[in-house]
């Protein structure tokens, strides 16, 4: 639960900063919006705003130009019958090259003898290296937040192979085990089933996870 309130904080963000920009425009319309930039007078001189009218057109055409890419990636996603959570994910990732993208997640999968995918302020995250440190085997972090740009396109891929984007991602021995206290099936349930079951430290050390 925690963790789902982080993920919806961060979309809010995202959709927050497009809605104002939609709003602008539909209001002011986008020449008076310009027209807000243009040197005005003031006391008989004129005063120029920092930002041109060119400059904020191209601002502009930008924010259009992104809006339209990440609208056509929405319909794709709903197109290949994606869930909402893998819909937003990759319309937060944006356009990549998935080929290079999964090969790099695959190399990264397979790192370590564990490998968690992580955001560092994700309740679920925390709690997740928390119950690892507890095991006391060593453990790798690969972090999706630092830098956001590479980390989101990571996370889109990695949803799409393992069918759930939740962080964190926890991998043993170059399998998806689920994340903290959930997962996909019964083979990848997460950390804490996996505890409970009696069955994660043996996964680990057939791993070769070594004991810190």
């Amino acid at each position: 639960l925690d963790d789902t309130y982080y993920y919806l904080e961060r979309t809010m963000t995202l959709i927050s900063r497009t809605a104002l920009v939609l709003f602008l425009l539909s209001l002011l319309g986008k020449q008076n919006v310009v027209n807000a930039f243009a040197p005005i007078q003031s006391n008989g001189r004129s005063v120029t705003t920092s930002l041109s009218s060119s400059s904020f057109e191209d601002t502009m055409e930008n924010i259009k130009s992104d809006l339209q890419m990440r609208y056509e990636i929405f319909l794709k996603s709903q197109q290949e019958g994606s869930g909402f959570k893998q819909i937003l994910t990759n319309v937060i990732a944006g356009e990549y090259d998935e080929e290079s993208t999964r090969a790099k997640a695959n190399e990264l999968m397979n790192s370590a003898p564990c490998v968690m995918f992580t955001w560092e302020n994700s309740p679920s995250c925390k709690k997740a290296v928390k119950a690892m440190d507890s095991c006391g085997y060593d453990y790798t972090i690969v972090r999706l937040d630092d830098p956001w740009d590479e980390g989101n396109p990571l996370r889109a891929e990695i949803g799409k192979m393992v069918g759930r984007t939740s962080v964190p991602m926890v991998f043993i021995g170059g399998e998806y085990v689920g994340g903290f206290d959930g997962g996909v099936d019964d083979k990848a349930p997460g950390l804490v089933d996996l505890a409970f079951q009696g069955i994660l430290q043996s996964k680990l050390e057939t791993a070769g996870a070594v004991k810190k």
